[in-house]
């Protein structure tokens, strides 16, 4: 018997109906794929917004392989995650995915969450912006006290606890990164791009927390300069960097001193001298920016297997600010081999340490001058 199978002869009646079986399947797949594509309930309401075009990777933000030889410590400990490192008593501390919290000792603690960032107040206890458990604080006996897990001036529950500073009184600026989402969610968070994020201080004297700001895009680093006078904060998902003053005749009112970066804003850190360092998580994203006005196409997105949604590119990107927001520096390294992301940057010494949220290790290298 011939057949289209075999020759470019007509094929036969039975292989004619398999064509038919399969030309109806194809297209019944398609018209479920389609409907899922179209159809297919996800968890946000996205917003068009504007974005502005991103800035040349030139002049102050020329590339550069200062981060090449970034030194990686702690790689087969079994853990990974250290977004954000600690140095006291010339112990380093580090929180990793799993909740665990690692000294150069050994195991301190685990908070059974997810510790962010990190910072050793003047009594010694290690305070935690853990998203998942609120904000925390451990002493050196390993002991662990609940400070805050909602705002006493709002009543709104810490949904996602991200970074911190203490200021010399004692208080601890952080923030909260979305009230909406929790962790793990903020690729649903940046698809949306609405304001769900918040700065809070906690004070230790009143036990009290307090929202400074809200509708924040995706408040995440917390840094307060030397003389207490203002606090700087990132919102990610807005490539800016803002100022919220704690004293004198702008106190109350905060700023923007930075924005259009050429990256994602994570935490940020004060080397007590001037200069505060901004771990950027990677360069920005074409899809994000060009969708930003296509809230359709973001909620198609999302719909889409995680492997084939926008991902981050591996690259090293840190940047020195002063509190105006000035470049100072401008440290990168855009390859596969890069430490990356970096989600922390912190100087001891003349020494910047960097923590990530995925990378098994921690990183060093010598700080510029």
């Amino acid at each position: 018997m011939y057949c289209f199978w075999q020759t470019s002869q007509t094929p036969c009646d039975f292989c004619k109906n398999i064509l038919v079986v399969m030309k109806n399947l194809l297209s019944y797949s398609l018209l479920v794929c389609l409907l899922y594509l179209l159809l297919w309930p996800v968890p946000i309401s996205p917003v068009a917004w504007d974005s502005p075009e991103p800035p040349s990777m030139t002049g102050i933000y020329a590339k550069n392989d200062y981060l090449k030889n970034i030194e990686v410590f702690w790689e087969n400990d079994g853990h990974f995650g250290p977004e954000d490192i600690a140095i006291h008593d010339g112990n380093l501390y580090a929180g990793y995915h799993d909740g665990l919290i690692m000294s150069s000792v050994g195991e301190f603690y685990n908070t059974n969450g997810r510790p962010l960032g990190m910072m050793f107040d003047a009594n010694n206890n290690l305070i935690v912006a853990d998203a998942i458990q609120g904000l925390i604080s451990i002493n050196q006996k390993g002991v662990a006290t609940t400070l805050s897990t909602k705002s006493d001036s709002d009543g709104i529950s810490l949904r996602f606890a991200d970074d911190l500073d203490i200021a010399t009184d004692g208080k601890i600026y952080f923030s909260d990164a979305s009230d909406q989402f929790g962790y793990g969610e903020d690729r649903i968070e940046v698809m949306e791009h609405t304001p769900n994020g918040r700065l809070l201080v906690y004070d230790p004297e009143t036990e009290l927390t307090t929202t400074l700001l809200d509708n924040l895009y995706f408040a995440n680093g917390v840094a307060i300069s030397p003389d207490d006078s203002f606090v700087l904060f990132n919102e990610t998902f807005m490539y800016r960097i803002q100022k919220y003053w704690l004293k004198g005749e702008k106190a109350g009112t905060s700023e923007i001193i930075i924005e259009n970066l050429p990256g994602f804003p994570d935490n940020i850190s004060s080397n007590g001298k001037g200069v505060y360092w901004v771990a950027l998580f990677t360069v920005r994203n074409d899809f994000i920016d060009q969708t930003a006005d296509k809230p359709f196409l973001r909620k198609l997105a999302l719909r889409l297997p995680e492997f084939l949604q926008p991902q981050p590119e591996p690259y090293a990107f840190a940047l020195g600010i002063d509190g105006d927001g000035q470049i100072l520096h401008n440290l990168q390294y855009g390859a596969n081999d890069a430490y990356s992301p970096i989600t922390s940057v912190k100087q001891y010494g003349d020494e910047l340490y960097f923590g990530s949220l995925t990378h098994k290790g921690w990183g060093k290298i010598k700080a510029p001058e």
